[in-house]
């Protein structure tokens, strides 16, 4: 593909990492330029008023094309470069991609990452203070919840949505491994979860996620193993 790539994102953002998984398995090259959204970014305001990561710049000059949020780039992705199929050509499994990849996006962010990593890692960024008992409490008991949910998917399924990886593999793979980062997920508890994760982990898209620190704020140890 001829045409330049710059992704606006923040590392440790799940839609950012959705972004930076589906290029990496339809082989894109991409620059990237890190948005640390807790402060004003001028330049990145410009581009996305909403300030959400991610944003996707194709192109430069008057034919440049502004892909805004997580969505728009998913469908630019797919589009451009539809092999390989990130959702499947059979119509019930491909509607199954998209409900998981809606619940991820919606249903877990909001029950398990809005309290969990708000008190783990975005209080501590804007420096609000040290983080409280009772979202954490209330955050991993949804992150339990949802956990057995996809355990029983994959007890009688080889990708979350069915036969194929997916979207939806993609979109949980983005949101599990932040909470990775933080240690956030007992995985002994969910043994076809963490066959999946390892899968996933070990694909070559998913080394540069492995790569990602934050300052101040080490992975636990296991984060970038692949058989752990």
């Amino acid at each position: 593909m001829a045409q330049s790539l710059l992704l606006h994102h923040f590392p440790l953002d799940p839609a950012s990492r959705q972004a930076r998984l589906a290029l990496g398995e339809k082989k894109l090259s991409f620059e990237e330029r890190p948005v640390r959204y807790w402060e004003f970014d001028e330049v990145f305001h410009a581009l996305s008023p909403t300030g959400r990561t991610p944003v996707l710049e194709i192109g430069k000059g008057e034919g440049r094309i502004l892909a805004c949020e997580l969505l728009a780039v998913l469908d630019w992705i797919e589009t451009q470069a539809p092999k390989p199929a990130l959702l499947s050509t059979d119509p019930a499994e491909r509607a199954e991609a998209m409900r998981l990849r809606t619940w991820f996006d919606r249903k877990f962010e909001v029950e398990v990452d809005a309290p969990i990593l708000y008190e783990r890692m975005e209080k501590r960024l804007q420096r609000l203070g040290p983080p409280e008992a009772e979202p954490l409490r209330q955050g991993r008991t949804a992150l339990k919840d949802n956990l057995t949910y996809m355990e029983g998917l994959l007890t009688r399924r080889d990708w979350l949505a069915g036969t194929t990886m997916s979207q939806a593999d993609l979109a949980a793979a983005a949101h599990l491994s932040v909470l990775d980062y933080f240690g956030e997920i007992a995985w002994r508890s969910f043994p076809h979860l963490k066959t999946w994760y390892m899968r996933l982990k070990s694909r070559p898209s998913f080394r540069p996620l492995l790569a990602d620190r934050l300052p101040g704020m080490a992975p636990v140890e296991h984060y970038a193993d692949l058989d752990f």
